[in-house]
């Protein structure tokens, strides 16, 4: 690729050079070296084009062979409820044990700020020793301050920018706040008293940033709780999660807190995942951001377990992005069959479908329900193979550079960031993954076992392997 710099020829703090670094920018650019400087990438090209940057006192790494990314953005993941549940994860229990430990999950309920920043940090520290610089925290707020478990209340909004502000998080984060419960049920009351009552913490500029809104919309379709334009095996749809006293004032409900949210300028993720719930929320965005421009919008349905052609049309035109997760539908499929038949499978976890749609896709993790490892993450979404090394959803399995799109530059624009962060280009920050291997080169089954070597945030090294 050409070389791109910034004008400034001064020595850089650091090179890296040698192997293959993997730009994200729009053009799909490959380079063999990067310069960083203050914290800010400063020049992108061959390493005949990097060398002058090199002076006595800069750090030179050669990669032999390995590769860097730009740092990996799990973009919707628990971090407080993380650090205290790792190393369990939900989908080993639902899966029938806990496959790390034999003496079951901490049950301790978080009482305390310092319960709540020991939780965050170690997250922190497990998401740098993976090369993740960016993260969402999906639901924070008053809605949970009385929860059992402490990990989702509005307080920890508050650790979470004291410890940006005292320089302590090895990640960016981007808050949801939460005015409904966890997983449970939500009103349109509720949401609009929150919106005027509740000020969440102010902004930490690159650091912490309370984002807008989530709103759980319905449930799962294995427990039957995801509302579907398909029947259940007893002849049920399922329904929403909203307030309301039948189905059409559920939805109608739904439709204004979206409007609410939208109105008050936050950004909004809707945890939808049956097939008539994300047809209802992306109609939802859709009228929203037509009525009401001045909201530049990012909004996205969080999991679309089910998404018809014509829904994933509709958030196309309309710019809504879809956050899900590639281990859940190699995972739950087969419970997914159980309850709706094997007809849907066609509309389940539809990834090549978006992308070739024209939807922004976004890859997370949702740990603890699964792995932050986003190695296994991109393995999934290209192999579409489970643990029991079936294959399920094979026509919609993704290639490599379109999974790692989905962990870097595409969660960048869902955060709002896609001009500063997400890719490496000069000016942009120095956040970046540095592996053992080159993960386009690497059998994809075979990426969990491929080694972080390095992660680096604004120029700084969070973890060296």
């Amino acid at each position: 690729m050409r070389n791109r710099t910034t004008d400034d020829p001064s020595p850089a703090d650091l090179v890296l050079t040698g192997g293959r670094i993997h730009t994200m920018d729009s053009a799909g650019g490959v380079a063999e070296a990067i310069a960083v400087r203050a914290g800010r990438i400063a020049r992108v090209g061959t390493a005949d084009e990097v060398a002058p940057l090199i002076g006595r006192r800069t750090r030179v790494v050669r990669l032999r062979g390995g590769s860097v990314l730009p740092g990996i953005n799990d973009s919707h993941l628990h971090g407080v409820w993380l650090g205290t549940m790792w190393p369990h994860l939900l989908m080993d229990q639902l899966a029938g044990g806990d496959h790390h430990r034999q003496d079951g999950p901490p049950q301790a309920r978080l009482e305390t700020s310092a319960d709540r920043r020991r939780a965050i940090l170690r997250t922190a520290e497990l998401l740098a020793s993976l090369g993740i610089t960016s993260y969402t925290e999906p639901g924070l707020g008053p809605g949970e301050d009385d929860g059992p478990s402490g990990c989702f209340g509005s307080a920890a909004l508050g650790d979470y920018a004291d410890l940006a502000r005292e320089g302590l998080l090895t990640a960016r984060v981007t808050a949801l706040m939460l005015f409904g419960e966890l997983d449970g049920a939500s009103s349109l009351s509720g949401l609009t008293e929150g919106l005027r009552a509740f000020t969440p913490p102010a902004d930490v500029p690159g650091r912490f940033r309370v984002a807008g809104v989530k709103i759980f919309a319905d449930g799962i379709p294995p427990m039957r709780t995801a509302w579907t334009d398909e029947p259940y095996g007893d002849g049920t749809h399922g329904g929403l999660l909203v307030e309301g006293g039948d189905a059409g004032e559920r939805e109608a409900a739904l439709i204004a807190m979206i409007d609410a949210a939208h109105a008050a300028g936050h950004q909004i993720g809707v945890h939808a995942t049956g097939s008539r719930t994300t047809r209802v929320v992306a109609e939802a965005f859709a009228a929203v951001l037509n009525r009401r421009p001045g909201n530049p919008g990012r909004h996205y349905v969080i999991h679309g377990d089910l998404l018809r052609a014509e829904t994933l049309a509709t958030m196309a035109a309309a710019g809504i992005g879809l956050n899900t997760q590639a281990e859940i539908a190699v995972t739950t499929e087969d419970m997914l069959t159980a309850a709706l038949g094997p007809g849907v499978l066609p509309e389940a976890w539809p990834l090549r479908d978006a992308l070739a749609a024209g939807v922004p896709l976004c890859l997370s993790s949702d740990a603890p329900v699964l792995t932050p490892d986003w190695r296994a993450g991109v393995a999934a979404a290209v192999t579409r193979r489970g643990l029991d090394g079936r294959v399920r959803g094979e026509a919609q399995r993704l290639t490599v550079a379109q999974a790692l799109r989905a962990y870097t530059i595409t969660p960048a624009w869902q955060d709002g960031a896609e001009t500063w962060k997400g890719s490496l280009e000069p000016g942009k920050v120095a956040d970046l993954c540095v592996l053992e291997a080159d993960p386009l080169e690497t059998e994809p089954a075979a990426l969990p076992q491929v080694p972080v070597r390095l992660t680096m945030l604004n120029g700084r090294i969070v973890y060296e392997g």
